[in-house]
């Protein structure tokens, strides 16, 4: 029974002591005045009275109630019923009143404000003042608070005949039960009637609409994340403007919570003076006054719940778990199914009836049935994780939380571990743990229901039926009557409160009040307590708990097969089957993934330990020990699934014998996993035991039982420990004194000896076997951070103390074993602390405990030491034979095998990623260091994997970064020292050293590494070192050693330099070649070269006279035969010859002034330069340009004659200082004004010796353009400098079909760009189309400029047009090195992470590629590239003139050349493209490839890796186009920074000829074996196999390919992605050819039927050798069958032209050409990537896919297409080995021999390409009979026919073709075929 009422107070409203505007509330009266002694009086009341603050009101508001809630210091609750009134200020008053007891009737309003102006006494400056009635009660009847608040109201204001102190005292007398569901009726004395219902069970709540009304001013959602954020101790915050809601709001979420309490802050309405509560640092429920808002905004860290707006606000920084699903989203659909039953019928077509929809009360109740179900489900079974540590004299319960998270299957799951970590769950524990207690609805629902809440899962309407069940009871409870007696309560009239009161409330009398009080007590105490025994029952558990989803095992779904192996191998292992036990040993390390394999592991080694003790021997030892690691390894800290508590007990059992009386445990060998050092784990252990004991204790017949059983369900006909303590609390009342002591001390010694057993235990897991290995310790997490912070509950605890007097104590001599010893001391200490407290264990023992500790563990090391002495004895287990590398011929092993284990790094593929496929890595083997490579050999430790060999290898040069890590090895999980080494191969060796490997070993393999990537000389360098006599550590040969030429051209340098220095020069500064150290930087630009040249030079030095001396001409010979002056022949730009002789007619000459290099170092030796200028100028206009490097031409258009020259960027007093300072007076022609002149009229004679200037009436007309552009685009004259834009408005189509291809035709809005700022016109250019390609072909306006520099914008700034220059300047933006090289490292970075991704899949590889810009930097130039290309297809001439002109500048005229001359695109031309713009135009190899010591700081930065991205992009759009394949361009990219070859080291020809690299191939022939140049290396490779050649190979003749260039059209080049693990990197074909697989019938142990097929695995084998393309095969077939015929094999590239050859005949059955076959014209331009091309013949349009003109033969369309698509791989045959064509036009003539000859048929070949007509034999023939140059031919005109001609044709049939020699006489087969020959000659000639 409790009283109703505790207090009842009056407060009125007074004045603030400060004298501020706001008043204050003041406690009137109290009844009764003194404390009752149960329950004292609550503090504060007057502020909860008016939360707002106490304030007078200018007009009378209604009466208005709400209950507030104050919670004391023991936690109980108060409510406080507060009815607030407003009576009006009297305005006579001055202050408070003084109280007068006799005149209490007509006492006045209680103190209005002192200072209130009352000018006049009537009512409109009436102010009406707040006075409330509060009752305090601990019961929460709010409806009987409002009826008798309201009742003293109503008598009062109505001026009823009742006695207001008989009615409060009435309240404050008036006693009803709490519980019980009984229903009383009470009366106050007014003639009024109240009943009251008191709920059935005490522990559920009572919510009334509370929970309903929440659900519909929030909605499902938001209550769900408000439950979600209280259960997770977050702070929510309620905010409305009515006190009532927001009182039955929290109320409401309190509800939800059942059965759990809420144990924090709980203020349903907090007053506005405590408003700082807000910034606590606990979570909360508080409700505030929608009035401060703002006041909530400004918390961070608060969940903000507007009821009135129906939001819920979380802030950005807190994140609230939501449900385990399904549960979250089964919730919420039965939430509003119960909200809404409407939304079910909604889409029916006859929608039945209207339901009828629950009443308010109702719905309420079945909300709340939702979630005690939900609770059922997410605590399902928890009782089968209850320890019961003590029964008596109170019962200790703990909650095994890892089993049970384990158990339900959600160790993953945020929501449950933070509700399992509350401090509502531990009450919930406490609370609800107890065996032997009343029971309520929650216990039945989660012990008896269950089952049927999982069948009814997938019902909705069986789940609704049991929800309205569930409601019913919890209606029941709140409402057990539900005929209820009406009340009957006097209530106010109408408006009552504005009729003006007959008086303000009057005061009480205390005496009388008190009277009533006290009578009532006295009757009270005679009454016998009516108190109702409570019904205490044993809990019932419940089924054994289940997973919250029955999730597959997946991966590891444990058939019993797998269990099977695990059985078999256990059983093999003790039979002493022991190779039967490693046949299975890979399996069941597998299998032991799966959680049901490691607990029947578990059970099957306890089956064979014996009175707790099995002695192995070495081997079964070994085996055992792995087993268990294996199992312990995927154990977390916690342990969910017990595992690690099934070992514990046989880690202490399994044991060998090392010698007599040394015996060691298997806990020694299993102690590097978390789960041991962390305490959470021990604990577990520990209460898990002691229950078992326990529960022996009073289970007389203690039969010792399966260990299992201690976590999960016991065997049924035992009872559980629960039920032992039920029955044991049941009978202890009954107990007699004695009997009682005894048990409690029974039950303190049990837990006490287990204490020492753990103690024992825990020392046995901790201590190393090598204790001086204090290692292990720092590096446990668990251990460290409990040294740093206790979790002890004895605050003042001795584990410390005791620690450390032991320390001192002890007499340890060693320092290191004293702190392993001590912080294992510590760590039990703690533990021992913590469970003896816990569990009740007296302070005399714990001190006992604490006094031991440091013995066991002093003990401990001690046996340890002999065991640890003795196993070092033991014969080492055989590790894997370590497998050796191939090696190149001339590679040498330096450092010998290190074992290492090679760790996955990110790329997912190794490790068995999404591609499938096993997981390669981790692997286990050994690190080679060659004088070449780095390379790692070994085997997977998957052992499921197989005897695959991983090898991954990188050469040493391609070293960018190495770092020392520490990782934990893939078998042990120890933590060893590892080393990264990142390549720029893209390739990465993650690896962590042996144990075995010392660190010096590492130590001397990292110094070791660091000499062969940076040698101190570039002669250290594998490929000079290769094959010649000197070693690395050797002094370089004398001079004399060298080959003849590089001697004299020494001698000639030096002599040459000073005979044009001239004596006084000498004297001054001696020449020196520049020392290695500063070979990699460029001089400084404002000094010149060290070989300088004064200004007064005699003509004769520079000029080559006639009279070369004999040495000079040897080294012009060498000279001549370079790459560059081939490629000037070939492009007509002159000969050496020509130039010397000064043929005028030439337009340019080769100018041999740079022959000694002294002009310009980076230069070739030989220049082509305008014919005008003077070599002596030359010299001055070099002073211009950085590094000297002036401009020179090195490619001419054979179409519009327009010449593309390089040079370095201008220094400040080039061509641009000129235009700045053009109108500035110049004193006097100084030195650097003359070089400026010189430098204009260099530019001026490279524009005159353009023909179209020569003949202005050239085709650059006005005709040319398209009258739009003309339109558009007609800027004015003076413009000149123009400035390339940012392109991006697209012209809306192509007017013209374009000359050139453009790449695929894909539309892209990406905008790169090269970001400048410049205006849409490059000369007059339409800006280039969406997808990156530039504009129409017709985009050029009439006054082009004849010469267009490409400059830096930076460099241009400020530059003045000029109108009368015919140059003008573009001034781009480009990117420099240093980006180029940052944006490598993030690319490197992108695709070989070094470490797995945080989120997988290909969105961060994707983002990381974007962010690396390297993309970026291939589309801009690109871009450039193809805006050169533009002009100077229109005509125009372009200097490319940027930074020094080595890096970008290379790269642009390279891509230039590559789009505009078909003859780059084959094997020889890009040879020469290589040759002649990278190496000899010193592209600085070396220096950007950091290829020496001096260059290590620099770094390595791609620049040609990325000009061969280009290419490789541009191949890609244009497959058809390029003789070599895209390995070839992967194989430049490997081997131009692998210094395998001599090809691309050094800076530069001088340095390579200074070193003897250039020439020595004439005389040093004496090393034949090893390639010194990577091209003999191609061209040997290619004539064995076609790896390097392009099947697709099919050119169309002078097309300029225009590439679209914006991001999206580009790829990924595949080398920066693919590797191939089988043979490492496939770019040393020597290595990469594997051994061969062996025919399918040779293979042993055959049985099966063999078949053919085999797998192959992502990432591990080479996809290009195992399914080699279709031509490949064939041919590899060719040459199989031919050898076993016994024939020579054929070579490839014969039988592959031999086979187009015949291809060719085919296409043509009556073996004649027909007509059909000459349709070149109506070949399409956009044959697109992949070989698909649309043909548009005279039978309709077919798409064809081939791979070449491979057509099906004998179709109409693929004949008339023949002549049109030749495949070929021109070179030009004075350059070329084996013979290859170019057919642009071919078919049968008869020719007339020369004098005295016959007519003959031969087949004739017209080639535009090489600008020659060639005949042969017959069709198929190879070899060529004959060649006329078609720069010979004066003229075709139609001929007669002569003696001997054939007889069948037609006279019209005949022609000559005249040329400077002779005249060839042709006749064709008809009239209509000689008319196309003549007219392809003629249109060759035009072309030309």
């Amino acid at each position: 029974m409790a009283r109703l009422a505790d207090y009842f107070v009056l407060v009125a409203f007074g004045p603030h002591p400060r004298g501020s505007g706001e008043g204050q509330g003041q406690i009137l009266q109290r009844f009764p005045e003194k404390d009752w002694e149960d329950n004292p009086f609550p503090q504060g009341i007057e502020l909860f009275c008016q939360p707002s603050g106490w304030q007078l009101c200018p007009e009378r508001n209604p009466p208005t109630f709400f209950v507030a809630v104050l919670t004391d210091i023991n936690s109980e609750r108060h409510y406080c019923a507060c009815l607030t009134f407003w009576e009006p200020v009297e305005p006579t008053q001055e202050g408070p009143c003084a109280q007068d007891g006799a005149e209490r009737d007509e006492e006045a309003d209680e103190g209005g404000p002192g200072a209130l102006p009352t000018p006049t006494p009537g009512p409109p400056g009436q102010l009406f003042a707040p006075k409330t009635l509060v009752l305090v009660s601990r019961l929460d009847h709010v409806e009987v608070f409002r009826n008798s608040l309201g009742l003293i109201y109503t008598i009062h204001v109505e001026g009823l005949n009742v006695g207001l102190e008989n009615v409060v005292g009435n309240l404050l007398t008036c006693v009803i039960p709490l519980a019980g569901g009984s229903q009383r009726t009470i009366s106050l004395g007014a003639g009024d009637r109240q009943v009251i219902q008191t709920p059935l069970s005490d522990s559920l709540p009572i919510s009334r609409c509370s929970v309903a009304l929440l659900f519909r001013q929030l909605g499902i959602t938001n209550v769900l994340s408000l439950f979600c954020a209280a259960l997770t101790e977050h702070k929510v915050l309620f905010l409305s403007r009515s006190y009532q809601r927001l009182s039955d709001a929290c109320r409401g979420l309190l509800a939800l919570l059942f059965p759990l309490r809420y144990s924090f802050t709980y203020v349903p309405i907090l007053p506005a003076q405590l408003l700082e509560v807000l910034s606590t640092p606990t979570p909360f429920i508080i409700g505030v006054n929608a009035s401060f808002q703002a006041e909530a905004q400004e918390l961070l860290d608060v969940i903000v719940a507007d009821l009135d707006g129906g939001t819920v606000t979380v802030p950005e920084c807190v994140h609230i778990p939501p449900l385990p699903e399904p549960l979250q989203s089964q919730t919420h659909s039965i939430l509003s199914m119960v909200l809404d039953p409407e939304l079910e019928l909604a889409d029916l077509a006859f929608p039945p009836p209207s339901t009828s929809i629950s009443s308010l009360k109702m719905q309420d109740k079945e909300l709340r049935a939702v979630f005690l179900r939900l609770f059922a489900q997410l605590l399902q079974g928890y009782r089968w994780c209850l320890h019961t540590v003590r029964i008596h004299p109170e019962p200790v319960i703990r909650f095994h939380k890892a089993a049970f998270l384990g158990q339900r299957g959600l160790v993953e799951d945020d929501f449950l571990m933070k509700v399992l970590e509350g401090m509502a769950f531990a009450g919930f524990v406490s609370e609800r743990g107890v065996p032997y207690r009343p029971t309520d609805l929650f216990d039945e629902l989660v012990a008896h229901e269950v089952v049927r809440m999982r069948a009814d899962e997938n019902h909705p309407q069986r789940v609704l039926r049991h929800v309205k069940e569930l409601a019913e009871q919890l209606y029941k409870n709140e409402n057990p009557y539900p005929a209820v007696a009406m009340h009957k309560v006097q209530r106010p009239g109408e408006a009552s409160h504005l009729r003006r009161a007959p008086r303000p409330f009057p005061r009480l009398d205390e005496g009388m009040v008190q009277w009533i009080v006290d009578q009532a007590a006295a009757k009270m105490q005679g009454a016998p307590p009516a108190v109702k025994a409570e019904k205490r029952t044993t809990v019932p558990s419940g089924p054994p708990m289940t997973a919250i989803v029955e999730r597959s095992g997946g991966l590891h779904g444990n058939s019993a097969r797998r269990l099977e192996v695990v059985r078999n191998c256990i059983s093999y292992v003790f039979e002493g089957k022991m190779l039967e036990a490693k046949k299975l040993l890979p399996a069941v390390l597998r299998a032991l993934k799966g959680r049901a394999a490691r607990r029947c592991l578990a059970q099957e080694l306890h089956l064979h330990v014996q009175q707790s003790r099995a002695v192995l021997d070495h081997q079964q030892f070994d085996f055992v020990v792995r087993m268990m690691n294996c199992c312990l390894q995927d154990c977390t800290s916690l342990d969910e699934h017990g595992i690690a508590a099934a070992l514990l007990p046989l880690v202490t059992a399994f044991c060998r014998k090392l010698s007599p009386g040394v015996t060691q445990f298997a806990y020694s060998c299993v102690q590097e996993h978390v789960v041991w050092s962390t305490p959470q784990f021990w604990e577990a252990m520990f209460y898990g035991d002691v229950q078992t004991h326990i529960r022996a204790l009073y289970l007389e017949a203690a039969e010792d039982r399966d260990p299992f059983s201690a976590g999960e369900a016991p065997v049924q006909d035992e009872r559980s420990a629960l039920d032992v303590a039920s029955e044991q609390r049941r009978l202890w009342p009954t107990l007699s004194r004695e009997k009682q002591q005894e048990l409690v001390q029974k039950e303190e010694s049990t837990v006490f000896s287990q204490a020492i057993h753990y103690a024992n235990r825990m020392s046995y897991l901790l201590l190393p076997l090598d204790s001086s290995k204090s290692r292990l310790l720092r590096e446990r997490p668990g251990l460290g951070e409990l040294e740093s912070a206790s979790n002890s509950l004895v605050t003042n605890s001795m584990a410390g103390s005791v620690a450390e007097s032991y320390d001192t104590e002890s007499g340890f001599e060693d320092a290191e074993t004293c702190d392993v010893a001590g912080a294992v001391v510590r760590f039990i200490n703690r533990f021992v602390d913590k469970v003896c407290t816990e569990s009740g264990v007296t302070s005399d023992h714990l001190k006992g405990l604490h006094v031991m500790v440091p013995d066991i563990v002093q003990m401990h090391i001690e046996t340890l030491e002999a065991v640890h002495r003795e196993s070092k004895r033991l014969p080492p287990i055989q590790k894997p034979k370590l497998l050796r590398p191939r090696l190149l011929p001339g590679e040498e092993c330096v450092l010998d095998g290190l074992r290492v284990y090679l760790l996955p790094d990110g790329r997912e593929e190794g490790a068995g990623g999404p591609g499938g496929g096993p997981a390669l890595l981790p692997a286990e083997g050994a690190v080679f260091l060659t004088t070449y490579r780095v390379i790692f050999t070994g085997m997977p430790t998957d052992p499921l994997v197989g005897e695959q060999v991983v090898v991954r290898s990188f050469p040493v040069a391609a070293l960018t970064k190495e770092k020392r890590i520490s990782v934990q090895t893939p078998v042990d999980q120890l933590l060893q020292d590892g080393l990264q080494l990142r390549s720029c191969t893209f390739q990465l060796l993650k690896m962590a050293f042996d144990e075995e490997v010392g660190s010096d070993s590492a130590e001397l393999f990292r110094k070791q590494l660091h000499k062969l990537r940076y040698p101190p000389d570039i002669r250290g360098t594998f490929a000079l070192t290769l094959g010649s006599a000197h070693t690395p550590g050797r002094p370089p040969r004398a001079t004399k050693d060298k080959g003849p030429s590089f001697r004299t051209l020494s001698r000639n340098l030096v002599k040459n330099a000073k005979k044009t220095i001239g004596r006084q020069y000498v004297t001054r500064k001696k020449y020196n070649a520049p020392s290695w150290e500063h070979r990699g930087q460029p001089p400084p630009e404002d000094q010149e070269d060290e070989i300088s040249v004064s200004e007064e030079l005699e003509p004769s030095t520079l000029t080559p006279s006639s009279a070369l001396k004999p040495s000079d001409r040897m080294t012009m010979s060498s000279l001549v035969e370079r790459a560059c002056c081939r490629d000037y022949q070939r492009l007509g730009l002159g000969t050496l010859s020509s130039s010397l002789s000064r043929a005028k007619s030439e337009p340019f000459r080769i100018s041999p002034v740079n022959r000694m290099y002294a002009i310009c170092r980076s230069y070739p030796g030989l220049l082509i330069v305008p014919q005008s200028v003077q070599d002596n100028a030359l010299q001055r206009v070099s002073r211009c340009y950085r590094q000297n490097r002036f401009p020179v031409v090195c490619w001419r258009s054979g179409r519009s004659k327009a010449v593309l020259l390089r040079s370095g960027g201008l220094h400040g007093k080039g061509v641009v200082g000129l235009f700045k300072a053009q109108n500035a007076p110049s004193p006097g022609q100084s030195q650097a004004d003359s070089s400026s002149l010189e430098q204009e009229k260099y530019l001026q004679a490279v524009v005159s010796s353009m023909p179209r200037y020569a003949d202005a009436s050239g085709r650059n007309t006005l005709s040319g353009f398209s009258s739009a552009h003309m339109g558009s685009h007609a800027p004015s004259p003076r413009a000149r400098v123009t400035t390339l834009s940012n392109p991006m408005a697209a012209s809306a189509s192509r007017r013209t079909a374009p000359r050139g291809k453009w790449g695929s035709v894909r539309a892209s809005g990406r905008s790169g760009g090269l970001s400048t700022d410049v205006g849409s016109r490059l000369a007059g250019v339409v800006p280039p189309q969406a997808n990156g390609a530039p504009a129409d072909p017709g985009f050029l306006r009439p006054q082009r400029a004849a010469l267009y520099i490409i400059g830096d914008k930076a460099q241009l700034k400020g530059v003045r047009p000029d109108p009368l220059q015919q140059w003008e300047l573009v001034p781009i933006e480009v990117f420099e090195a240093r980006q180029v090289k940052a944006s490598f490292k993030k690319l490197l970075k992108a695709c070989v992470p070094g470490c797995p991704a945080t989120e997988p899949g290909p969105a961060s590889f994707l983002r990381s590629l974007e962010d690396s810009e390297w993309l970026i930097q291939i589309h801009k130039l690109l871009q450039v590239s193809v805006l050169v290309v533009e002009l100077l297809d229109s005509g125009s001439s372009v200097l490319v003139s940027l930074e020094d002109g080595w890096d970008i500048t290379t790269q642009v005229v390279s891509l230039v050349q590559l789009l505009s001359d078909p003859f780059y695109r084959t094997l020889e031309g890009f040879r020469l493209l290589v040759e002649k713009e990278w190496l000899s135009f010193g592209h600085r190899f070396s220096h950007r490839g950091a290829h020496t010591l001096a260059g290590q700081s620099s770094g390595f930065t791609p620049v040609f890796l990325q000009f061969l991205d280009c290419v490789h992009q541009i191949h890609l759009q244009f497959p058809m186009e390029f003789e070599f394949s895209p390995f070839y361009l992967k194989f430049l990219g490997y081997h131009h920074v692998s210094r395998r070859f001599r090809t691309f080291l050094l800076d530069s020809d001088y340095e390579r000829i200074e070193l003897g690299l250039l020439y020595e191939e004439k005389g040093d022939r004496r090393a034949p074996q090893a390639c010194r140049s990577v091209w003999e290396y191609v061209e040997r490779l290619s004539k064995r196999t076609p790896v390097f050649y392009n099947y697709m190979y099919a050119p169309e003749d002078a097309e300029v390919l225009r590439p679209y260039s914006n991001v999206s059209n580009l790829k990924v080049w595949d080398f920066y992605t693919e590797e191939t693990l089988a043979e490492g990197p496939p770019y040393d074909w020597e290595l990469a050819q594997g051994p061969p697989e062996p025919p399918e019938e040779e293979r042993p142990d055959g049985g099966a039927p063999q078949s053919r097929r085999r797998v192959v695995w992502p990432c591990y084998d080479s996809r290009p050798r195992a399914q080699p393309d279709a031509i490949s095969r064939l041919l590899e077939e060719m040459q199989r069958l031919e050898t076993e015929l016994g024939r020579p094999p054929e070579r490839w590239k014969d039988a592959w032209d031999r086979v187009k050859a015949a291809q060719r005949l085919e296409g043509r059955p009556d073996g004649r050409g027909t007509p059909s076959s000459l349709l070149v014209s109506s070949v399409p331009h956009h044959r697109r990537s992949l070989g698909v091309y649309l043909q548009e013949g005279p039978v309709g349009s077919t798409l064809s896919l081939s791979l070449d003109s491979d057509q099906s033969s004998g179709s109409s369309v693929s004949s008339s297409r023949q002549a049109a698509r030749r495949s070929t791989s021109t070179l030009y045959s004075q350059f070329q080995t084996a013979e290859s064509e170019n057919r642009s036009y071919e078919g049968t003539l008869y020719k007339k021999g020369a004098f005295m000859k016959p007519w003959k048929a031969r087949w004739f070949v017209l080639d535009k390409t090489k600008h020659q007509l060639r005949y042969y034999d017959h069709r198929a023939d190879t070899e060529c009979k004959g060649v006329i140059d078609l720069a010979e031919v004066e003229a075709v005109a139609p001929g007669t026919p002569a003696m001997g001609a054939p007889k069948t044709v037609d006279e019209k049939a005949f022609f000559d073709v005249k040329t400077t020699r002779r005249v060839y006489n042709f006749c064709a087969q008809d009239v209509p075929s000689a008319q196309q020959w003549v007219d392809q000659i003629q249109s060759c000639l035009s072309d030309a």
